[in-house]
């Protein structure tokens, strides 16, 4: 076999180099293909590693920002609409008819499929979508009103502007449960949101702050008066009622025994009877500070947190011993709700209806018992100054000149009271302990 080999022909010796390189590389061959899994495996390894980089940034983005952005959102639901669209003209006919106003409204927000159906002309075809509904603004307004300060007055009105110029007039009958729980608070204010705008809603409720439960915050407006002078109307309206009818005062306060009901008011003062002393005579100050139990404790937080939801989330908080000037301005900055309402509110027919609302039997009480209910009500007073110069600054800025009605007891009159009157109290000690409490409590927006 040696010999046969090396006899071979030359030619085959010349061809050897040849096949040497062709052994070699075929030998070769099966290296090369074993690493270059290798090559691929860690160039798709660094592709993973990238693309899951990509994802986490991706989701700490999303997260951050609170979800997708805006217009990938309009433009799934812009897909969305026109697939179902396409999809649902190529149901049976039986579910055609089912479907016809359904699709009549889509079409509307996926403008390529608009076409003729069986050749008949369509009103969207010839007119195009309708002009969406222009809402004014704001839309949506809370009077939260506070008692005895004239907002039964304020709401005939409203039930009169309501029916003049189409907006949601909603007054709920409950009087007597101004303080909620938490979930009270939220069903309240998903039951306020969902009324068809524009609406103006009215309840006797200490303040809601939409924006801690991310609800869309309404509008506020309000009208306040002279905190002593509310006081007055509200025990002799318990117990006597107005001119509507003398019996009605036994519908509301039923349970009142006679002895009771024709309790002197100095008596109640003077020997601090409760509904005569704090917290009862603390009020006003909580329809504006809000839910929070701290802010029915008389004192300096629930004034200061009541004066800064003033500024932050009333459009207009008004004085009932100035009402015109109060109906004036919500005319200016509300058209679409008060317009021509001192039209309303100066003409007979309502003249002779807002006159049935006034307290009967209401008589001031002697100077001594006043400094008492004075010195009582200081915090009151503070909030009620604050309210009138706010609001005689916006009346000074938008240049609005009219008379108005002096205030139940005048400036000179306090002033007296409270030379009068012993220095403050302390705060209780208790209160100053609890405030960083109370402030952790209450979720900031």
């Amino acid at each position: 076999m040696m010999k046969n080999y090396s006899s071979s022909p030359p030619h085959c010796h010349s061809q050897t180099p040849h096949h040497i390189r062709d052994r070699n590389s075929k030998k070769q061959q099966p290296s090369f293909l074993c690493a270059a899994p290798l090559r691929l495996s860690l160039r798709g390894y660094g592709f993973c590693m990238a693309a899951l980089l990509l994802f986490c940034l991706g989701s700490l983005f999303y997260q951050l920002n609170g979800g997708p952005p805006r217009i990938l959102l309009d433009i799934r639901q812009y897909l969305g609409n026109c697939v179902k669209n396409h999809w649902s003209v190529k149901k049976a006919t039986d579910k055609l008819l089912i479907q016809k106003d359904r699709l009549a409204r889509q079409l509307v927000s996926c403008q390529h499929f608009h076409k003729h159906i069986r050749g008949e002309s369509t009103y969207l075809d010839d007119h195009g979508p309708p002009a969406p509904k222009v809402l004014p603004f704001p839309s949506q307004v809370v009077y939260n009103r506070v008692g005895k300060c004239g907002s039964r007055t304020v709401v005939i009105l409203l039930r009169l502007l309501a029916e003049k110029h189409q907006f949601n007039l909603v007054s709920s009958d409950i009087h007597n449960k101004t303080r909620l729980t938490k979930h009270e608070q939220v069903d309240l204010m998903k039951n306020i949101s969902n009324i068809p705008q524009p609406f103006l809603y009215t309840r006797h409720v200490h303040f809601l702050n939409f924006t801690r439960f991310r609800i869309e915050q309404p509008v506020y407006i309000n009208i306040i008066r002279d905190p002593i002078n509310r006081f007055l109307s509200n025990y002799f309206f318990r117990r006597f009622g107005d001119w509507r009818g003398e019996q009605n005062h036994l519908i509301r306060t039923p349970g009142m025994k006679d002895d009771e009901r024709y309790l002197d008011i100095n008596v109640c003062i003077l020997e601090n009877y409760p509904e005569c002393s704090n917290p009862r005579v603390f009020y006003i100050i909580p329809y504006f500070c809000g839910q929070h139990p701290q802010c029915r404790e008389p004192g300096t937080w629930a004034l200061e947190r009541a004066k800064q939801n003033v500024v932050e989330n009333y459009l207009l908080v008004g004085i009932l011993e100035e009402l015109e000037d109060v109906l004036l301005l919500l005319e200016r900055l509300l058209p679409h709700y008060f317009t021509g309402v001192l039209e309303i509110y100066k003409s007979p027919d309502y003249k002779k209806m807002g006159n049935m609302t006034g307290t009967v039997r209401k008589h001031t009480p002697t100077l001594e018992a006043l400094q008492v209910l004075y010195h009582r009500m200081r915090y009151e007073y503070e909030f009620y100054n604050f309210i009138r110069d706010q609001f005689h600054l916006m009346k000074k800025k938008i240049g609005l000149k009219s008379s108005s009605r002096p205030a139940a007891y005048s400036p000179a009159f306090l002033q007296e009271l409270s030379q009068r009157t012993p220095e403050p109290l302390e705060e209780d000690e208790e209160l100053e302990t609890d405030l960083e409490d109370a402030n952790s409590w209450l979720v900031q927006p």
